[in-house]
């Protein structure tokens, strides 16, 4: 009698079990939506540092935070202008928060990182978030910390947002960045204010805005305009080559 109750029990224990483990999975799947798992990080992984160092706290994509909300990412589309017919380059493009977005809307875009689960990550998504015809105006390009690897005058536009804090090199990386932009190309740089905000990274890894404008103009570009208005908890650089 006591082997019977104990073969019964183990099969009552192995049936939960196994019903549990379904119940996950379909949890899983409805939180995914069926989109693949965004790359593994570990929690002081930053998503794209471009110097290739580890900075605590830091994710890039910040998406426990609203960040459509405090981004504006359709305000700052719209300060590129007509992008139709233009190849932009997101440089530091982690999951693609403007990447996909710019899609649909430009000739081309190149995704840029350093970090190959990200490139591997957007190749897998545009499948599934970009219809079939527009799939192809999405490229991704694994780079260097020091080189974004464009060829001379290839970005008709250069985003860099949320990454120019994390290079080391910074007026040299942007005269790397001049020699990949055709004539009278736009960069525009989106980066976290040198003060206390609610979110974003250590106010002693931010760039202020005044160091941005002086590397720009090392680096040969013109027209520069710096906006600490518009964002909350960000300032906006636009230049031009």
């Amino acid at each position: 009698m006591k082997l019977r109750f104990s073969a019964v029990l183990i099969g009552w224990l192995l049936c939960m079990a196994l019903t549990n483990c379904r119940q996950d999975n379909r949890n899983n799947e409805q939180t995914n939506n069926g989109f693949p798992e965004p790359p593994p990080l570990n929690e002081t992984d930053s998503l794209h540092p471009a110097n290739g160092t580890r900075s605590p706290g830091i994710a890039e994509d910040y998406t426990t935070t609203n960040r459509v909300i405090w981004q504006k990412p359709d305000m700052i589309i719209d300060l590129l202008g007509d992008v139709s017919g233009k190849t932009i380059v997101d440089i530091g493009a982690g999951t693609g928060f403007f990447a996909l977005r710019l899609a649909p809307k430009a000739k081309k875009v190149i995704a840029v990182d350093i970090d190959k689960r990200f490139t591997e990550y957007l190749d897998s998504v545009k499948v599934l978030e970009l219809p079939e015809g527009m799939q192809n105006r999405l490229e991704t390009r694994l780079a260097s910390p020091r080189d974004p690897l464009l060829q001379p005058s290839e970005a008709d536009i250069v985003l860099i947002v949320n990454t120019f804090m994390y290079i080391e090199d910074k007026p040299g990386y942007l005269k790397i960045l001049h020699r990949g932009m055709s004539e009278g190309g736009q960069l525009l740089i989106v980066d976290f204010k040198k003060k206390r905000t609610p979110i974003g990274p250590p106010s002693t890894i931010r760039v202020p805005i005044h160091v941005v404008e002086e590397a720009l103009y090392d680096a040969g570009f013109r027209n520069i305009v710096a906006n600490d208005t518009s964002l909350d908890y960000q300032y906006i650089v636009t230049a031009q080559k």
